[in-house]
C-alpha cells in the first residue's frame, strides 16, 4: 500500500489522512499511483472521464495502465481529487526475472464495488484482464448507464437498481452494430427474462457485477468470453 499523505480540504479545512488505493497489475503486482506531498488538492464540481484516470507504471514488469486518479470524499460534500506525481507509487520488492517467458494469466482481481464509479472501473479492469488495450469513455453515450470502448468492442455499465431492460440491450447492440464492434453488457441488478432472451438472439454477453467486484457470466455467451 502506499504511503499516507495529510490532505486538507480548500472548502471546510478539514485534514484528512490518506493513501491511494492498490489495483491489480496483469503481472499480479499491486500498483498504485505515487501521490504528490507538495501538491495542493483541488475540488471536483462535475467529473471528466480524461481527468479521472491516470497513467501509472508497474514497478515490477514495467506495464503502464490506466487507473482512477485519487479522490477522496469530505464529511463537508466535497470530492477531492489527490494530486500525483508522474511515476509510480513504491510497491513491495520482488525479484522478476526479465529473461523469462511470460507467466499465465492470473486469476482476476476483484475491487469491491461502492459507488458507480467503482463498477465502471471494474468493468475497464475486468475487459484490461480479458486482453482489450486502450479502454476509454465510448464516444456514444447510452441511453441508460454508462459507456466505455476497447479496440472493437463497445460496453455498458448499468450502475444501477433497476435490473436492464431489453431495450436497453438493444440500444448497445445497435450502437455496436453502427461501429463494426462487438459488444458486452454489465449490470449491478441484473436483467429482465425478455434482456436475457433478447441478448441472446443478438449475441450479447451479459455480466451481473456482484458487490464483491467480481463480474459473472449471465448466458452462454458470457462464460465463453470469461474463458
Amino acid at each position: 500500500m502506499s504511503e499516507s499523505v495529510s490532505v486538507r480540504c480548500p472548502v471546510c479545512r478539514r485534514e484528512h489522512l490518506y493513501a491511494a488505493p492498490s489495483y491489480p497489475c496483469e503481472c499480479g503486482a499491486p500498483v498504485s499511483p505515487s501521490l504528490d506531498r507538495d501538491g495542493v488538492p483541488t475540488a471536483v464540481t462535475h467529473q471528466v472521464w480524461d481527468e479521472a484516470w491516470v497513467a501509472v507504471k508497474c514497478p515490477v514488469c514495467g506495464l503502464r495502465a490506466e487507473w482512477p486518479r485519487p479522490e477522496l470524499g469530505c464529511a463537508c460534500g466535497t470530492v477531492l481529487r489527490i494530486p500525483v506525481t508522474g511515476g509510480p507509487a513504491r510497491a513491495p520488492e520482488a525479484d522478476p526475472e526479465p529473461d523469462a517467458a511470460a507467466p499465465p494469466r492470473r486469476a482476476f482481481q476483484p475491487i469491491t464495488i461502492r459507488t458507480a464509479r467503482d463498477a465502471v472501473t471494474v468493468a475497464a479492469l475486468y475487459l484490461r484482464w480479458l486482453g482489450y488495450e486502450d479502454i476509454r469513455r465510448a464516444d456514444q453515450r447510452p441511453p441508460s448507464g454508462i459507456g466505455i470502448a476497447a479496440r472493437g468492442l463497445l460496453a455498458q455499465v448499468d450502475p444501477t437498481v433497476r435490473p436492464a431492460s431489453l431495450r436497453d440491450v438493444e440500444c448497445l447492440w445497435l450502437t455496436a452494430m453502427t461501429e463494426s464492434a462487438h459488444c458486452v453488457y454489465f449490470s449491478l441488478a441484473g436483467y429482465t427474462t425478455e434482456a436475457r432472451a433478447g441478448a441472446d438472439s443478438l449475441g450479447v454477453p451479459l455480466f451481473v457485477l456482484d458487490l464483491t467486484g467480481t463480474p459473472q457470466p449471465v448466458n452462454s455467451l458470457a462464460d465463453e468470453l470469461d474463458g
